[in-house]
């Protein structure tokens, strides 16, 4: 299992190495899956395994994903696992060099295509889930007056709120209790915006 720790990406090198489109699908799949060989993950992304292990290692090299003791099959085959629990990137640590800054922007704005892709492939296939699970799932706007200091403070109580449902879910897993427990993703975002009016 990976660490219990959160990594803050603050270099441009590890930032440009996440950035690909190829190796954030792959470290998604690797965090949902906890360990796994190329030869699993290629088949989660439809690439050859090759390519795949390529990747791999480049996330590797930048200390993103480490090599996991094997889970049985293959021994020949090398297994990975995410080298911390969270991965964290903030436009302060990038916003001193516009290069870093557009860098910074460009993996930030890849991320959350990623994320409108999970969300459009489920409202897919909305109709081949169960009526549970299509009444669980959510996607709602919350449109609030907040000064930037309370904005900050709103998004550590749901940083807390997520994470006690992340390790809630970890440990009923690692306890047996996997009946009905599916992978779930959830986004939020909070971010300053100005009202459109006429004549602005």
């Amino acid at each position: 299992m990976a660490a219990e720790n959160t990594r803050r990406i603050k270099d441009l090198d590890t930032l440009k190495a996440l950035g690909h489109p190829l190796r954030m699908k792959l470290y998604r799949a690797l965090k949902v899956a906890g360990t796994a060989t190329a030869s699993h993950l290629a088949d989660q992304v439809d690439e050859a395994v090759s390519l795949v292990s390529y990747h791999l290692r480049k996330l590797a090299a930048h200390g993103l994903i480490e090599e996991a003791e094997g889970s049985g099959g293959d021994a020949r085959e090398r297994w990975w696992k995410p080298a911390a629990a969270t991965l964290t990137t903030r436009d302060e640590d990038f916003r001193d060099a516009p290069e870093r800054a557009a860098v910074h922007a460009a993996v930030t704005r890849m991320h959350t295509r990623q994320q409108h892709e999970l969300l459009e492939e489920f409202l897919d296939t909305q109709p081949t889930w169960g009526d549970a699970w299509r009444s669980a799932a959510f996607t709602s706007e919350h449109l609030m007056s907040l000064t930037a200091d309370e904005l900050s403070r709103f998004a550590e109580e749901l940083r807390e709120l997520a994470e006690k449902w992340r390790a809630h879910g970890k440990a009923a897993r690692e306890a047996g209790d996997t009946d009905g427990r599916e992978s779930v993703a959830v986004h939020m975002y909070g971010f300053p915006f100005r009202p459109w009016s006429p004549g602005h």
